[in-house]
């Protein structure tokens, strides 16, 4: 199925894709995949490039010509028409909400079908459907993981693979993963503090509040718990989110306001993919047992000190709407996944790829994304500290022309 409607300066045609469920059981359970294509209307024979949205479990960015539109999206139009998928389980594609109806272990065994290798055979499947050969893809953050498993399960159906800040660590080491990101949140929140050091007294006295109070009673029906409250420091990996989390502070915790916006600062409960999956969206084999509860450091007695990407399993009680999957969160938690990634295809790469990796980021760490780089055959990477990890949205013209042309180089 598809529909076409006219954008300021592109045509946007939207696609719906029905796709198993399980991709290795065609006659099974089928679920939606939706896709909007957009394209310059002189444009629209030029080749696809397919972008794989971060996360997990969040849609595409919808297209507009308003200040905060991906810049990215004009400079790939130039060359390319762009496809934006909707993972599957997010945005228009089947919605993954609370699963009714469904024990635990079927809510877990549902839920398992949602990582990057079922991302990437949606995406074959949709490129066959389109009569497409080849196609270019771009991948941001858990983007990235996306299409580091396609350059390992179905490279065939590549004709190049751009990364910005998506680069993941290879095999069954999680633990090291949030070693290094626990590392990388604590010298955030210190560094945020010598830029705005009447913040520490402001958190220091709402901890004082919250813990005297049980916690904060908000618009949702949540409570604003402390450990809620430490996960604002996802904001510091980005390049506006200092100012952000400076003026969500700078307003006074018992007025509406700051209540509102604090409740609407995370999306753990729109996007419960996000939460359920995060962990083992880095899990190249193995179980991850709440490796980030586990890894949690000693450093975090000092409670103005905030947490990063990192996800626990008391957020099953603390968001009410995660509070259905708790059960199945915990079977997953202990699950043996199958590896994401074939190091022996990586290393035999002929795909040509280029990534930006972000020398600070907060969230995927530098170190493991230049060990994956030089374990895929022909990678080249634009290490550069000018940019968070939001930088593909920051500066979207630069940061993927400057893959573009890394990638069609010489030799």
């Amino acid at each position: 199925m598809r529909e076409e409607t006219l954008l300021p300066g592109m045509i946007a045609i939207e696609h719906t894709f029905e796709v198993p469920l399980d991709h290795e059981d065609d006659g099974g359970e089928r679920i939606t995949v939706f896709a909007r294509e957009l394209a310059r209307p002189e444009g629209r024979d030029r080749p696809f490039l397919v972008f794989f949205q971060g996360g997990p479990g969040f849609e595409a960015a919808r297209p507009t010509r308003s200040p905060n539109a991906p810049g990215w999206v004009d400079r790939a139009l130039r060359d390319f028409r762009v496809l934006m998928l909707d993972q599957r389980g997010t945005g228009r594609s089947s919605p993954i909400g609370t699963l009714p109806g469904r024990s635990p272990r079927e809510q877990a065994d549902y839920l398992a079908h949602f990582r990057a290798d079922s991302i990437v055979r949606d995406a074959e499947w949709i490129r066959r459907a389109l009569g497409v050969e080849r196609w270019s893809v771009l991948g941001q953050s858990f983007g990235g993981f996306c299409v580091t498993t396609y350059l390992s399960l179905a490279p065939e159906g590549l004709r190049e693979a751009f990364l910005t800040g998506g680069l993941p660590v290879l095999g069954p080491r999680i633990d090291e993963v949030y070693a290094r990101t626990y590392a990388r949140a604590l010298a955030r929140s210190r560094r945020y503090y010598e830029r705005y050091p009447a913040d520490r007294e402001r958190v220091l006295r709402l901890h004082e509040q919250v813990e005297r109070g049980g916690g904060l009673e908000l618009p949702s029906g949540n409570r604003l718990t402390w450990p809620r409250f430490r996960q604002l420091g996802r904001m510091l990996g980005m390049s506006d989110g200092a100012e952000r989390l400076h003026y969500l502070l700078e307003l006074p915790p018992d007025s509406p306001a700051f209540c509102h916006d604090f409740d609407t600062a995370e999306s753990f409960e729109r996007n419960p993919i996000y939460t359920i999956l995060h962990e083992a969206s880095w899990a190249d084999g193995g179980s991850t047992r709440w490796s980030a509860q586990r890894m949690l450091p000693d450093d975090y007695e000092a409670p103005e000190l905030f947490t990063g990407e990192h996800v626990y399993p008391w957020m099953f009680e603390d968001y009410r709407g995660l509070a259905p999957l708790r059960e199945a969160a915990e079977i997953l938690a202990e699950r043996e996944w199958p590896r994401l990634y074939d190091p022996g295809v990586l290393a035999t790469n002929r795909v040509p790829v280029a990534a930006a990796i972000y020398a600070n980021d907060m969230y995927v760490e530098r170190v493991f994304s230049e060990e994956t780089a030089e374990g895929i055959r022909g990678a080249r990477t634009w290490i550069t500290n000018e940019y968070e990890h939001n930088g593909l949205r920051a500066d979207g013209e630069r940061v993927l022309g400057r893959l573009i042309d890394l990638a069609r180089g010489p030799a």
